[in-house]
């Protein structure tokens, strides 16, 4: 059961690194979301569309986890900080 976990982890952070994110991001974003490669795909997804906006990655990583990646509202949280 537990090889099979590690299985699964591994296999959904070479589909994140495929989809070109840095590993270390990867591998954060994957611990935040207790492993779910769904919540860990949109944070990374947002995370790279906010910091081409100009936003700096700490105030997004902590506006993202604050408004359980909700885009609108994070974005909302960043323009006014």
């Amino acid at each position: 059961c537990y090889l099979l976990q590690i299985l699964s982890y591994l296999h959904a952070c070479d589909r994140l690194l495929k989809q070109g994110y840095e590993e270390g991001q990867v591998e954060e974003a994957m611990e935040m979301f207790q492993y779910s490669e769904k919540k860990a795909a949109e944070f990374l997804h947002l995370l790279a569309q906010f910091n081409d906006m100009g936003f700096q990655q700490n105030e997004i990583k902590e506006v993202l986890l604050l408004c359980g990646n909700q885009r609108e509202k994070a974005l909302e949280e960043l323009v006014m900080k």
